[in-house]
């Protein structure tokens, strides 16, 4: 495998992921407690001995080039190979443009990849969560003497509009390829991670055919190029929605997942800050749940994936829900059915996920958050005694005197005012109607502060993430 290049697409902005994604790069949004989805395709890599490895990085890259840096928990920290990161840049006469997908992605990153030894490309997704071996997969593509050779599987069919979706003759050979169709007639799908020859992707990618699944692979098709398909039948799962998201941190908590990440074999790799260990006090309650180091729980935790340096204060209940880095959640509060990004600050006897109408879907964003899912952005604080419903998006940084009722209402939205306005303005400009009704203003009084004592300590290390890092 020293002959085979990696190149991972890292650049999505990931949007129906919603607030998760809107300061991060999709790959760099935590999942499964202590991760970044990224560090499934980097595991990958070095798990099947590949060392040389390229990320193409566009949309808000600071969080991923500080999670990756020198690539050293993935052992990518080399003199020759590793792993390096490349963003997009204005080159002498050419039109100065973001990439304009994957395909493209990839073309004007044509001479870096052309300089790599040996003959065979990986071009693989960063925002998937899945464990594959490369090595079989690259076996198969010099056995086929390929042009290119795709990974696919079987989806289930509601899944596969959103997908390219193929057919293979008796050979496993690739005669007939649908991106995203409308009405698919197989569940044969593609995985989105491809392996090239060098010289067939020299030749294929051009500026007229931006992206791989829409362009590139049906001319390959039209144009008679060897392309084949290699049959996955392991994990692997697009956590491209709230919903997928939160489904695929919960199934973890079986008693056989399908994703084991205890199994030594096969380690994720990451970077990891040095904190203490978890910590379960005596009136802590802990049921099926993943609790990250650097937590300390005395109250009750339950279904649930808490990633590192999380508080559950005394009487306070997190159920059916995941809560990223150094948030607080204090007494009395109750977080259902819930994504907490970092540093959120729950107070006192407040509500998080409130209510049994799943069904009434986010104002906002109704394509995103409608199963019932509260999502609170990074370092939002939450007031004493506030209750929230269902399917509501809290947005980042809000603070208490954003809040001006008790009773948040399930389907609505509460942000800070400049954000307010700033969306309202660009509806304005593009002869949209604008919207200044936010969730909290439906009904009456302001709600109170949290109280000074129960936040100070989230306050502290508030102030301290926005010095270390904005937007990790």
């Amino acid at each position: 495998m020293k002959r085979t290049l990696a190149v991972i697409l890292a650049g999505g902005e990931g949007e129906r992921l919603s607030i998760l994604s809107s300061m991060r790069a999709k790959p760099a949004v935590p999942f499964g407690g202590k991760y970044r989805i990224i560090d499934f395709t980097l595991s990958n890599c070095v798990n099947s001995d590949i060392d040389n490895v390229v990320v193409l990085t566009q949309y808000n890259p600071r969080s991923l080039n500080d999670h990756i840096g020198m690539g050293r928990p993935w052992d990518l920290d080399r003199n020759f190979g590793g792993v390096r990161m490349l963003q997009p840049y204005i080159a002498r006469g050419r039109v100065a443009e973001w990439y304009r997908g994957t395909a493209d992605a990839v073309l004007q990153n044509l001479n870096v990849i052309a300089q790599a030894p040996g003959d065979a490309i990986l071009v693989l997704a960063g925002d998937h969560i899945y464990k594959m071996d490369y090595q079989p997969f690259v076996a198969a593509h010099r056995r086929h003497r390929a042009d290119v050779t795709i990974a696919v599987r079987r989806v289930p069919l509601a899944d596969a509009t959103r997908m390219g979706i193929l057919a293979l003759d008796d050979n496993d050979r690739i005669v007939e390829w649908h991106e995203k169709p409308r009405q698919p007639k197989s569940d044969l799908a593609s995985m989105g991670v491809y392996v090239f020859s060098k010289r067939a992707l020299t030749q294929w990618l051009s500026d007229s055919r931006p992206d791989f699944g829409r362009d590139v692979i049906p001319a390959m098709i039209d144009g008679g190029a060897r392309v084949y398909a290699y049959r996955f039948d392991g994990y692997w799962q697009d956590v491209g929605t709230v919903q997928s998201y939160w489904e695929a941190n919960l199934a973890l908590l079986s008693d056989a997942p399908e994703l084991d990440l205890y199994d030594r074999e096969w380690v994720i790799h990451t970077r990891s800050e040095e904190r203490a260990p978890a910590k379960i006090g005596a009136t802590a309650q802990v049921h099926r749940s993943l609790i990250s180091h650097g937590c300390v729980i005395d109250g009750s935790v339950v279904n649930s994936v808490l990633s590192p340096g999380v508080v559950v204060d005394v009487g306070a209940v997190v159920r059916d829900s995941i809560v990223l880095f150094d948030s607080i959640i204090r007494t009395g509060a109750v977080v259902d059915r819930a994504i907490l990004d970092k540093e959120v600050a729950v107070g006192p006897g407040a509500t998080v996920g409130e209510g049994t109408d799943f069904d009434v879907v986010n104002r906002r964003e109704p394509g995103r958050l409608n199963t019932g899912i509260t999502v609170v952005g990074k370092r939002a604080v939450i007031p004493r005694g506030v209750r929230i419903g269902r399917n509501v998006l809290i947005g980042e940084g809000v603070r208490a005197a954003d809040f001006v009722s008790r009773v948040v209402r399930s389907g609505s939205t509460v942000e800070r005012p400049h954000e307010r306005t700033q969306r309202a303005s660009a509806k304005a400009r593009a002869g949209a109607p604008s919207d200044m009704r936010d969730a909290a203003s439906e009904s009456g009084d302001r709600a109170a502060e949290v109280e000074r004592g129960g936040r100070s300590s989230a306050v502290g290390k508030r102030a301290a993430g926005e010095a270390r890092d904005a937007d990790r």
